[in-house]
């Protein structure tokens, strides 16, 4: 079982800078990919981003490509996102997801469906 906590969001201006975390609890955490989704009222919810188990490949939504970082600090059980240049349109409550890969590299689905834990959500508001 791993448990994912979520936390950096907030209220910021169109142009501003956040940056989330995610920390997870137990011991594989290099085993698992990391995802970042979002889900603005009502819209369904939508791939952010994906970081491999040892963080050597990365995958971004082209909404978001050029603008946010994805990272993972293994020895700190933690994934990052850094965002930069925020826009309106990134409102979002933002959820980090774990995939379990069972040590298989080079794998960072897009898919929700294929991901066996989440967090609870942070609440990014971006003001025009």
């Amino acid at each position: 079982q791993v448990q994912l906590v979520e936390s950096g969001g907030g209220l910021v201006q169109a142009g501003g800078s956040l940056r989330l975390s995610c920390a997870a609890s137990g011991r594989t955490f290099s085993s698992y990919a990391m995802g970042w989704f979002r889900q603005a009222p009502g819209k369904e919810r939508e791939f952010v981003t994906a970081i491999t188990r040892s963080g050597g490949s990365t995958d971004y939504a082209d909404s978001v490509k050029g603008r946010f970082t994805i990272s993972r600090d293994n020895a700190k059980n933690t994934v990052y996102l850094q965002m930069n240049s925020l826009k309106p349109e990134d409102t979002a409550v933002y959820y980090c997801a774990a995939k379990n890969t069972y040590n298989k590299g080079g794998y960072s689905p897009r898919r929700g469906n294929e991901y066996d834990y989440w967090g609870q959500g942070t609440q990014v508001t971006v003001s025009s």
